[in-house]
């Protein structure tokens, strides 16, 4: 049976991306006065989003999940057309964007019990939740088929790590994440976090006094998970997610090509590419998180 791939905003694939993998995304929503919410990207670029951030960092921007009717006006066309679904959504420790899912599809099911949909809770976001969505693309363009696609994702989502720092910690704890970080809330002024997220939760990894010493730490997080697995070049995708600084990260990311090559970790300036960061995780980072996604590519036989 055919089917046809779905997310939701959290992934921060660009819009031209999607549309060439023929990804429907659903879109998070947007405020900067916790009255007036915006589709992100649809009706707030994201170029815009971080200029208006940057302009006014005394306000603090929040986003909001996509409703259920936003998941059930993209499930029906492809329901209607005869395809079944899979549907990625943000990690449920962030958002209530999965149990959106769920509910469009009882919805759905209700007017068409025969509908295949699988909602997945994939314990990601941000740009790893892209290069995830990337696999099952790339699982589907091999031609797998549907129940052979839902259980490579599902034994592959463990395997991913996100590795970053931010500008500083005013985002975190304005958005309330500051206490998923046990240490930080108490640091002094001016110090550089850096947090892993696994396994759908955030986790500290550490501080720099720093934005430079900072961004070579994150290098080492990368490094150490790749020496954990005892990866091999090639087995894992790996990109950079940036906020507002795109020329920071294209030195980063540059950077990163030689570090791991130095390690012995062959990859490629092609192989390791950069997405932005859109609003939906951005509204708890501020402007300038800058890190690593890696992933376990799946499987193609």
């Amino acid at each position: 049976m055919d089917y046809k791939i779905v997310t939701d905003g959290s992934c921060d694939l660009p819009p031209e991306l999607c549309r060439e993998k023929e990804v429907d995304v659903v879109p998070f929503y947007v405020s900067f006065d916790s009255e007036h919410y915006m589709r992100e990207i649809v009706d707030m670029p994201i170029r815009k989003f971080y200029e208006q951030m940057v302009a006014d960092p005394t306000t603090f921007p929040k986003s909001s999940m996509p409703s259920v009717q936003d998941y059930v006006d993209v499930f029906m066309p492809i329901v209607n057309a005869g395809k079944a679904v899979i549907c990625i959504c943000i990690t449920t420790k962030f958002s209530g964007s999965y149990q959106s899912a769920m509910n469009a599809k009882e919805m759905v099911l209700e007017s068409c019990p025969d509908a295949r949909i699988t909602v997945m809770d994939s314990t990601v976001d941000t740009v790893l939740q892209g290069i995830f969505v990337l696999e099952a693309v790339r699982m589907y363009e091999a031609k797998l088929p549907y129940e052979k696609v839902v259980g490579q994702l599902e034994a592959i989502k463990g395997t991913g790590r996100i590795f970053f720092t931010v500008g500083n910690i005013d985002y975190l704890k304005h958005g309330g994440r500051i206490g998923k970080l046990a240490g930080l809330a108490g640091s002094v002024l001016g110090i550089k976090p850096l947090i892993t997220l696994k396994e759908g939760e955030i986790f500290p990894s550490g501080v720099s006094r720093s934005r430079r010493k900072s961004l070579e730490k994150v290098y080492e997080l990368l490094w150490q998970y790749l020496q954990e697995v005892n990866a091999v070049s090639g087995e894992y995708s790996i990109c950079v997610g940036y906020g507002y600084d795109i020329e920071e990260a294209e030195a980063f990311r540059k950077g990163a090509v030689d570090f791991l090559n130095a390690k012995g970790y062959h990859i490629t300036d092609a192989e390791l590419e950069k997405y932005q960061i859109g609003a939906t995780i951005s509204v708890h980072t501020g402007p300038y998180p800058l890190g690593f996604g890696v992933l376990r590519k799946s499987m193609l036989s």
